[in-house]
């Protein structure tokens, strides 16, 4: 496994670093669960609005391992809850979100006004990548 190279930064970057799908996976009691989600990559890390209460973060309070799969990239990682979406520390981020899911983010779905809106940071420790018949082994701990 090698760490992150200029070549595959730029596959994710392109591929992932706008509103994308992927598949999220998370455990409980044993029992895997996958649901799809929209994400935003960065920096070896997958950005996710979603619901403080929801199953997916209770699944991950848990136990944070989780798995995501999306164009030809599947990787494994720690979830995060970054707490509220509107809280000055995710000023950043959420306006890269914003920017992001500027197409659906205030279709009515989200309350930015509920606390319990929440950003889920899925931060990256390794990964596969397929792009034009070559496969990059990553380790993103290494980055």
């Amino acid at each position: 496994m090698e760490k992150l190279t200029s070549e595959s930064k730029k596959i994710l970057n392109e591929r992932f670093g706008k509103d994308n799908i992927i598949a999220l996976a998370t455990v409980d009691a044993d029992v895997p669960y996958v649901r799809n989600v929209n994400a935003f990559y960065e920096e070896g890390a997958f950005y996710i609005i979603t619901y403080a209460l929801s199953n997916k973060m209770n699944q991950i309070t848990k136990n944070p391992t989780v798995a995501i799969a999306g164009d030809w990239f599947t990787a494994h990682g720690k979830g995060i809850n970054l707490g509220y979406f509107g809280k000055p520390e995710n000023k950043d981020i959420a306006e890269k979100l914003k920017k992001a899911f500027h197409t659906w983010i205030d279709n009515g779905h989200n309350n930015f006004d509920d606390e319990n809106t929440c950003i889920l940071c899925i931060q990256l420790t390794d990964g596969i990548l397929f792009s034009h018949g070559t496969r990059y082994d990553i380790d993103f701990t290494n980055d």
